[in-house]
């Protein structure tokens, strides 16, 4: 539900635009400020939940996101429905940080590798499936299907959450909200996304490089207020930790790819001239490889060390781009071998990636870690945006947005084989030694 909703919407703008009397330049903010507050809130939310629990936070961002899923329906102009994206944002990014952790402290050994690998698997499918699902149900039910489909789905995990998940250990109780750190790091982060969503226009204008003088203050100034907080949002001795530090850099690689597809998803319909639908359906194969591999990766972690796995997971994201660059033609099915292939290395390295983070860190940081990562992906992505961007719009040519992939996927690889071969082998699984939790 939370990553479908980052690409649903984007097939449905036109739709959006003229039942709401709105350009479609403005509408282009329905999905970025959905994707601002994904980015800027999800260490906070880690913070938060490792402080009052992540069970709690889990199930209090499920009902935010199902009312701002309601309010996004039944907005009456585009203001309304911008906003409403946006607390739809506060719950997601809460939502995927608490569900990364609950994962964590609720399955041991193999099963947590399981566990990890249909989490990937839903992940990937969903991002690749957005598009398709959003034309389908745009063209039969209106564009404000693709947000009340999210109120039933809401119920039923609320449900499920209240009967099946338990809650995941927490910092002693005489810690304090970092208020310092938060607001200097939304300030920061939310600048820095925004000027990399203005950027895609213009990289030298004067508001964007004043969002990026204003990000790089902000954030000197969190570095500065975490160093001194008794309990920091986010722990700075994190990053004197190797592994912590290159998994964050093989996802920011790694998101590059999610940003591929949306200029894969523009080619096949400006150039080919294929309809949302059939647009979505042509880049299904990643979604169905990634969702395969994912699967079957995640039953095998417990007994290879992620950093193997991740690297072959990059390597076989580096594989599939050169393959798409080098067989690019006039034709969708040009594209799917190294869909295909792209798909599998997605899938194995998600898992990987999960699993190394929460390795690296101890349990009690463990929502730190996952809000960590999850900021990083978001900016990552956002970053992918912006200058795969600059690659396609100078040329148009979908191929040099696949090389330039590739280059970075074949970065993450090297960095995991280099550092998290020898920092993750053989690292013990931290768990509750519940084995009723184990069990859920």
């Amino acid at each position: 539900m939370l990553i479908v909703d980052t690409t649903v919407v984007t097939v449905a703008l036109p739709e959006m635009a003229r039942g709401l009397g709105a350009s479609l330049a403005s509408m282009q903010w329905v999905v970025n400020s959905y994707t601002l507050v994904l980015a800027v809130l999800a260490l906070s939310a880690g913070a938060i939940g490792d402080l009052f629990g992540q069970r709690k936070v889990f199930a209090g961002s499920i009902t935010v996101f199902a009312v701002a899923s309601l309010g996004c329906a039944l907005a009456p102009n585009a203001g309304v429905l911008i906003g409403a994206r946006a607390v739809q944002g506060i719950g997601g990014a809460a939502m995927m940080v608490a569900a990364m952790s609950l994962l964590g402290a609720s399955y041991e050994g193999k099963e947590r590798g399981t566990a990890f690998g249909v989490w990937t698997a839903v992940l990937g499918g969903a991002g690749a499936a957005g598009p398709f699902l959003g034309g389908v149900l745009t063209q039969w039910a209106g564009w404000q299907a693709i947000f009340l489909v999210n109120l039933p789905l809401s119920v039923l995990t609320l449900l499920l959450t209240r009967k099946f998940l338990s809650e995941s250990p927490k910092q002693p109780s005489d810690v304090r909200i970092d208020f310092g750190g938060m607001l200097s790091f939304g300030v920061g982060s939310g600048a820095l996304v925004y000027a990399l969503i203005r950027a895609e226009d213009s990289w030298t204008s004067v508001p964007t490089l004043g969002f990026f003088v204003l990000a790089a203050v902000a954030l000197a100034v969190f570095g500065m207020v975490e160093r001194r907080a008794a309990r920091p949002m986010l722990d700075l001795t994190l990053f004197r930790r190797a592994a912590f530090v290159t998994v964050l850099i093989v996802v920011v690689a790694s998101a590059s790819v999610f940003a591929c597809l949306i200029y894969a998803s523009i080619w096949l319909q400006s150039v080919l001239h294929l309809s949302p639908t059939a647009a979505g359906l042509a880049l299904l194969p990643l979604a169905a490889t990634s969702f395969v591999s994912s699967m079957l990766i995640g039953k095998r972690l417990h007994a290879i060390p992620p950093g193997i796995v991740l690297g072959i997971g990059a390597l076989l994201a580096f594989a599939g781009c050169g393959l798409a660059w080098a067989m690019l033609d006039r034709d969708s099915l040009s594209l799917l071998p190294g869909l295909i292939v792209t798909g599998a290395g997605m899938g194995i390295a998600g898992p990987a990636a999960s699993t190394a983070i929460l390795s690296s860190v101890p349990r009690d940081r463990a929502g730190m870690a996952s809000g960590a990562m999850a900021t990083f992906r978001q900016l990552g992505q956002t970053l992918g945006v912006a200058v795969l961007g600059l690659v396609y719009t100078s040329r148009a040519e979908l191929a040099d947005v696949f090389l330039v992939t590739a280059g970075l996927s074949l970065v993450a690889a090297v960095l995991s084989y280099l550092v998290l071969t020898r920092n993750t082998a053989g690292a013990p699984s931290r768990t509750r030694g519940s084995s009723a939790a184990a069990g859920r």
